[in-house]
């Protein structure tokens, strides 16, 4: 073998040899933190395990594109149907859509449907109520908030929210003051207590807006660690505790982290190994303490475990993340 071929294979050897080493040092030579300072107290970071246990799981017959929870019913979205179970994974009724489904909503015992370019209103039973097209032809509609009055919708088409009446007339637009960047329709809006969290995925941000449609603020920054968001969508979904604050869903490294309305980070609920590995954003609800967690075709509910906690939590520490009050 000729002097310079050999010596390059050697030393392309050497490399894998010493990258091979420092891979393995890097991954089990270094000890896993159990615990994380928030707010002066010690809570759960949840590497090999999580303050929340799951304690039930829905099947569906079909992939969950978005959920919404009423009542005692779950009401599933699939691609062109609406799927109601009871909270004992029984389905109840099954009621098919002609059109794509991109979000779904329960209020005032009315089931509203959000398809790319056109707003529906169906009764519980199913039966359609009302339906009108999208504020314009390139609309391409993700995700819908209601309040009392009025029925918001993202529109990654114009990069902007749509604002109508409950009863379907437009009223205005929302326009972020930087701009919203929206790629992979990760463009999730949810409403707490009267005001409006919108995701701004492409610049890892949370934006917060009255119901006139007035900006308030953001928050967010980019990053790898708890507290942060990173890739090319994040946060891709979101939704409020009955103590109001937040919690967003990411893709790519998929976790579920809670931050208080003014956007300070509080902790990492669920993450990758606990929520069941892959790389797609979960879809979140809750209701009460529990968490539903919807991927691929399974529903899956998760419950605070104190005693779980109480096994890794420092001595004096009173760390404060439960959904009952404060998460």
């Amino acid at each position: 073998m000729n002097k310079g071929v050999k010596f390059l294979v050697n030393l392309l050897v050497f490399a894998m040899v010493i990258g091979f080493g420092w891979y393995v040092f890097n991954t089990l030579g270094k000890p896993e933190k159990s615990a994380t300072q928030i707010d002066g107290t010690t809570a759960a970071t949840f590497i090999n395990d999580s303050a929340y246990q799951k304690i039930n799981t829905i099947q569906a017959g079909n992939e969950i594109i978005t959920f919404d929870l009423y009542g005692d019913k779950v009401y599933m979205a699939a691609y062109q149907s609406i799927m109601i179970y009871d909270m004992a994974g029984t389905l109840v009724r099954e009621i098919p859509s002609e059109k794509e489904i991109r979000d779904i909503k329960v209020y005032d015992d009315k089931i509203y449907l959000l398809h790319p370019d056109e707003i529906e209103v169906f009764t519980l039973e199913g039966e359609k109520i009302k339906g009108w097209p999208a504020r314009r032809p390139d609309s391409d509609y993700c995700s819908l908030a209601l309040s009392k009055e009025y029925l918001f919708a993202t529109d990654a088409g114009n990069k902007n929210i749509c604002k109508y009446t409950r009863e379907g007339d437009y009223l205005n637009i929302i326009i972020s003051p930087i701009g919203f960047v929206i790629p992979s329709y990760a463009f999730d809006i949810v409403n707490i207590r009267d005001t409006l969290y919108c995701g701004n995925s492409g610049r890892h941000r949370v934006e917060s807006y009255t119901l006139e449609g007035q900006f308030i603020t953001t928050f967010g920054k980019t990053g790898p660690e708890d507290g942060s968001f990173l890739g090319c969508c994040n946060p891709s979904y979101m939704t409020a505790t009955q103590s109001g604050d937040i919690l967003t869903s990411e893709k790519g490294n998929p976790r579920i982290t809670c931050y208080s309305t003014d956007g300070t980070f509080r902790t990492v609920l669920l993450h990758k190994k606990a929520l069941g590995g892959g790389t797609q954003a979960y879809k979140i609800k809750t209701l009460g303490e529990r968490v539903f967690v919807a991927g691929k075709k399974t529903l899956s509910v998760y419950v605070f475990d104190t005693e779980w906690l109480s096994q890794i939590q420092s001595p004096g520490a009173t760390p404060d993340i439960s959904l009952e009050e404060n998460i």
